[in-house]
C-alpha cells in the first residue's frame, strides 16, 4: 500500500531540527547528523518521525525475515497457469501459521492479504480469478505484522518467457531501487533518493509514478516520512540514524500518468504500458543503510 506524496524542506533560515533554537545555517547545516541527545525528540516534533531503537529494529528485522520467507513460498509455485487468488492463499496461510498478520487484509477496506499487480497494473492489484500467462510480469507486494511490528517488500517476476519490453522495464525498475538505495545515508536528504531514481529511469526513456510514494514503516503500516521516487537533490527531510522507511519505485515503460479502476484500488498505466516495481524496508545507520528485507538486486 502506497501513500500520497508530500514533501518537507529545511531552509537555511529555518529553525534547526536538532532543537537548539538556532537557524539551520548557523547550527547543523553541513553536519551528518544533529546532536544525538536531541535527535529523537526533534524529529518527532518537527516531522512526526519516530526514530527506531535497537530493540525496535530487531523486531522489524524479524518481520522482514518472515516477509522474505513468504516470498520463498510464493516463488515455488509462480508460473503460467497459476491463479492469482492462489498467491493470496499462500501468503495468508503462511503468515498466519507463523504467528503474524497480513497487513493488507481489511486495510482501509482492501479485501485480500497481498497485492498482485500484472503487466500494466502499477500497484494494489487485487488477487482473484486471473490466471498468469506466459510472458506476463507480476509484482507481489507482501507486508507482515509480527509481534506488533511491520515490514514491507515487493518484487516483480517474469512468468514464462518475457518479451524485450518486459525485460527492459523489470531491469530498469530493479536498477532504480539500487540507485535509490545508494543515496540512503546520513547527510543526504529524502529528495536525493527520488532524484537518483528519476535520473536513471528517465535516462532509459521510462517514467516514474508520482501519485504513490514510499513511506515510513515499523510501528504502523504507513508512517512519516513519505519518500517520493522523483525530486531534487538536497531537499526534504535530512536522513539520520534510526529512520526506517521503504523505497519502492514504480516505473512505467510509457508515460507516468495512471488511472484507478472501478474497484477503487487497482492503479493502471493510463497508456496501457508495462509497469514494474521493487521495494525494500530500510534502516538508516550511522554510515549508510541496512535493508531489513534484503534480497538480491
Amino acid at each position: 500500500m502506497k501513500q500520497k506524496k508530500k514533501s518537507t524542506k529545511i531552509g537555511r533560515n529555518d529553525a534547526c531540527p536538532c532543537g537548539s533554537g538556532k537557524k539551520y545555517k548557523n547550527c547543523c547545516m553541513g553536519r551528518s547528523t544533529p546532536p544525538p541527545e536531541s535527535l529523537q525528540k526533534s524529529y518527532q516534533k518537527r516531522y512526526n518521525i519516530r526514530l527506531k531503537s535497537a530493540t525496535d529494529v530487531e523486531k522489524i528485522r524479524a518481520a522482514g525475515e518472515l516477509v522474505l520467507a513468504t516470498f520463498a513460498e510464493v516463488e515455488k509455485v509462480l508460473g503460467p497457469g497459476l491463479v492469482t487468488d492462489e498467491i493470496n492463499t499462500i501468503v495468508h496461510d503462511f503468515t498466519i501459521r507463523h504467528g503474524a498478520t497480513p497487513a493488507p487484509l481489511n486495510y482501509r477496506g482492501f479485501p485480500k492479504s497481498v497485492c498482485v499487480s500484472i503487466n500494466d497494473v502499477i500497484c494494489h492489484g487485487i488477487p482473484g480469478p486471473r490466471v498468469l500467462q506466459d510472458g506476463d510480469i507480476v509484482n507481489v507486494d507482501i507486508t507482515s505484522i509480527l509481534d506488533g511490528y511491520y515490514a514491507d517488500a515487493n518484487k516483480t517476476f517474469f512468468i514464462g518467457t518475457p518479451s524485450d519490453d518486459a525485460r527492459k522495464i523489470v531491469n530498469v525498475a530493479r536498477t532504480c531501487l539500487k540507485e535509490g538505495l545508494a543515496m540512503v545515508r546520513p547527510g543526504n536528504c529524502i529528495g536525493d533518493i527520488g532524484w537518483a531514481i528519476q535520473q536513471y529511469a528517465e535516462s532509459q526513456n521510462c517514467s516514474v509514478v508520482r501519485e504513490f510514494v514510499g513511506h515510513g514503516v515499523g510501528f504502523q503500516f504507513h508512517e512519516a516520512p513519505q519518500v517520493p521516487h522523483f525530486g531534487r537533490r538536497n531537499t526534504g527531510v535530512p536522513l539520520v540514524p534510526g529512520m526506517v522507511f521503504t523505497v519502492e519505485p514504480m516505473i512505467n515503460l510509457g508515460r507516468h500518468q495512471l488511472r484507478i479502476l472501478e474497484d477503487k484500488w487497482t492503479a493502471v498505466t493510463a497508456d496501457g504500458s508495462l509497469s514494474a516495481q521493487f521495494e525494500q524496508t530500510l534502516l538508516v545507520t550511522e554510515d549508510g543503510y541496512e535493508s531489513l528485507t534484503p534480497f538480491a538486486l
